[in-house]
């Protein structure tokens, strides 16, 4: 089932030994090489720090919170080395740019929905100009059409374009 980033963040970390909050969710750590979601920031309850949870610690995603084993999933960001690349990018995903291959700008990233098993996000919700709004309202990319995911901007494939009512192309009629 797909989870939006607000039913991630802002969450509390639930350990199942002790069946207390451990932590609170921050923010969340994006591979943008797979858009995979590898952690998230948390504010350790018992040492009052920022600490990491990682996505492999998850037991469950539930409404009150995301579940773990106990407080020792939280770690240090010291101790992940191989996490420290991603890390160092503080790549994200919301505010992201997004544009087409042929250069037309879309709008930026305001949402993104994650698988809650696999924690791949798989659709990003563009919000739009406020005239291109108007007419089509917030745009939903599955990460099936990003094409490509740089610092800067989200490249995505061509999105169609609607036809007006009336103006429809007919084929000639055959004689």
């Amino acid at each position: 089932m797909l989870q939006l980033s607000e039913a991630l963040l802002g969450k509390d970390v639930l350990s199942l030994q002790t069946g207390a909050p451990v932590g609170t969710t921050l923010g969340v750590i994006i591979n943008p090489n797979n858009l995979k979601i590898e952690g998230f920031y948390c504010q350790d309850r018992f040492e009052k720090k920022q600490m990491i949870l990682l996505s492999q610690e998850i037991r469950d995603v539930l409404p009150q919170g995301l579940v773990v084993n106990d407080h020792h999933a939280l770690t240090d960001p010291d101790e992940l080395v191989r996490l420290k690349d991603i890390l160092e990018l503080k790549f994200e995903l919301i505010g992201k740019p997004v544009h087409t291959v042929s250069k037309e700008r879309i709008g930026k990233v305001s949402d993104f929905a994650a698988d809650g098993t696999t924690l791949y996000i798989q659709k990003l919700y563009v919000s739009r100009s406020i005239l291109k709004s108007l007419n089509n309202g917030q745009l939903s990319v599955d990460r099936t059409n990003i094409v490509e995911i740089t610092s800067k901007k989200i490249v995505i494939n061509e999105i169609l374009k609607p036809t007006r009512a009336g103006s429809a192309v007919t084929a000639p009629m055959a004689s």
